[in-house]
């Protein structure tokens, strides 16, 4: 397995835990696709891929109907998609996506998380290159699939890594899902072969994967750390949080 299989242990969805978090973060996002690429989900497939994970998430229509029309309407600010980049204590850096309407609210408040931390918001480029942004996709397993055959098809394709996991809903029932990470220029043609080969996708999006030497740290170290991912996450702009930081051992 590699880099993104470990990181992706890391970063289990406590997909219904924090439902209300979700929604909204997926609400932004299918706004801004929205308005990128129009509200006609055929000629969109970032928006496809948007609907078909908030179907996953059992994501209220209305929720759903309301990003949209946010797009459409004049008179409703613009979310701006925005990366801001810091330190952590212990040297661990700290990549933070938002999707926010008000940046300077947005930054205030990011600045004020690192601060109370022990940490500092840093300038653009200051982290970043620690990090390269890949495109991601998660699909039910059809049965009999062969994982080698597929991956060796879909390298083709632009997928890079793609791994086996399971993963349990909110009603403890478990799906085998393949995960599947390419370059992030190969997002389209890797979501047209899922489609195309009658896969169901269950999501489709971004991550940023850490392309430098994860840094172990003390239990007690990471008690601070894991403090200041859950202000940036409980941020209502905040959308992803990503760190250098090694995963617990489980």
């Amino acid at each position: 397995m590699g880099r993104a299989f470990e990181f992706r242990k890391e970063r289990k969805l406590k997909r219904w835990g924090h439902m209300a978090r979700t929604f909204t973060k997926l609400g932004k996002e299918i706004t801004i696709a929205v308005k990128q690429g129009g509200p006609d989900v055929t000629g969109n497939p970032r928006l496809r891929a948007l609907m078909a994970e908030a179907r996953a998430e059992q994501m209220p229509k209305e929720n759903i109907e309301r990003a949209i029309k946010k797009a459409t309407e004049s008179k409703q600010g613009d979310f701006k998609e925005i990366i801001y980049e810091g330190f952590g204590p212990h040297g661990i850096a700290y990549l933070v996506e938002a999707a926010t309407d008000n940046n300077t609210r947005t930054v205030a408040n990011v600045r004020s998380y690192f601060n109370k931390c022990g940490g500092s918001l840093g300038t653009t480029g200051s982290v970043s290159f620690m990090f390269d942004r890949k495109c991601t996709f998660r699909v039910k397993e059809k049965e009999g699939v062969d994982l080698e055959e597929l991956e060796l098809e879909l390298i083709d394709y632009g997928v890079e890594e793609l791994f086996r996991q399971e993963e349990e809903d909110k009603d403890g029932n478990v799906t085998p899902v393949i995960v599947m990470y390419g370059d992030y220029s190969a997002y389209g043609q890797i979501q047209k072969y899922i489609e195309e080969n009658g896969y169901e996708l269950i999501s489709g999006g971004f991550e940023q994967i850490p392309n430098v030497d994860l840094k172990d740290v003390t239990d007690e170290q990471r008690a601070t750390l894991d403090k200041l991912i859950g202000m940036l996450e409980d941020d209502e702009d905040v959308t992803n949080v990503y760190t250098t930081m090694k995963p617990a051992e489980e």
